[in-house]
């Protein structure tokens, strides 16, 4: 089972990623069902499953049933571009796509998804400790130091790129103490301090400086604290 599904998500990579050139992609969106480079693509994906499952034709229902779902898939996405965000259609074409992959290994090698082990304590913990380290500790973060936040903003900056920038050394953070690499913690650090030594040397005052070093103080100090909580509730969980 697990041999059949990497050989089929193999073959999915090569034929969405690494063998489907920018040009093909701006055509299809171009002319849609009418752009050659749609039976291209769909052609590499076909030959990337033969190769893939070594031309074992004792599959040909599955190569025939993801040949054909990637078809419709990828013609629905074409449509809906227009209509909806592409962020969202590419995951969501994505996640299509892996669902029939899925399908077609247990259509060969039937599996039972316990959700006792969904929701074991071990899982509960991690899902609500990475809740914690992002999406609670930004706001509790908005909330401490939303007193010293500049008056002027900067027009220029991303938007809502300063919490997701904070969410994703949070979660290195987290990541570093978890599997005990705390050396990370300091590398991460030097890294961020480089990145805004220019914002601080352009500061016309103080209160940017120090709002950035506030807020870089307290969201790593939160990252350790939520990880070291993390690790220790996880020792008593095993435990029992």
């Amino acid at each position: 089972m697990i041999v059949l599904t990497l050989k089929l998500i193999l073959a999915h990579i090569l034929g969405d990623f690494v063998f489907q050139p920018d040009s093909w992609v701006k055509d299809k969106k171009k002319r849609k069902h009418k752009s050659p480079k749609l039976y291209w693509h769909l052609g590499v994906h076909a030959l990337a499953l033969l190769l893939a499952l070594q031309f074992d034709f004792h599959y040909w229902l599955g190569i025939l049933l993801i040949t054909v779902s990637h078809f419709v898939i990828d013609l629905g996405k074409l449509h809906a571009h227009e209509k909806l965000n592409g962020r969202w259609l590419f995951f969501i074409d994505q996640a299509l796509h892996l669902i029939v992959i899925a399908s077609v290994v247990y259509y060969y090698h039937p599996f039972n998804i316990s959700l006792s082990d969904i929701y074991s304590p071990q899982n509960l913990l991690l899902i609500v400790f990475l809740l914690l380290v992002t999406f609670v500790t930004s706001i509790c973060m908005k909330v401490l130091i939303s007193k010293w936040k500049p008056e002027e903003e900067n027009k220029d900056a991303l938007k809502n790129a300063g919490s997701y920038i904070g969410m994703l050394e949070r979660l290195f953070i987290f990541g570093f103490i978890v599997i005990n690499y705390w050396e990370g913690i300091g590398f991460l650090l030097a890294a961020k301090s480089v990145f805004r030594f220019g914002d601080l040397s352009k500061a016309k005052d103080r209160n940017l400086t120090e709002y950035i070093l506030i807020g870089t103080l307290l969201s790593f100090g939160l990252a350790i604290l939520i990880a070291m909580g993390y690790n220790y509730l996880l020792e008593i969980v095993n435990a029992l």
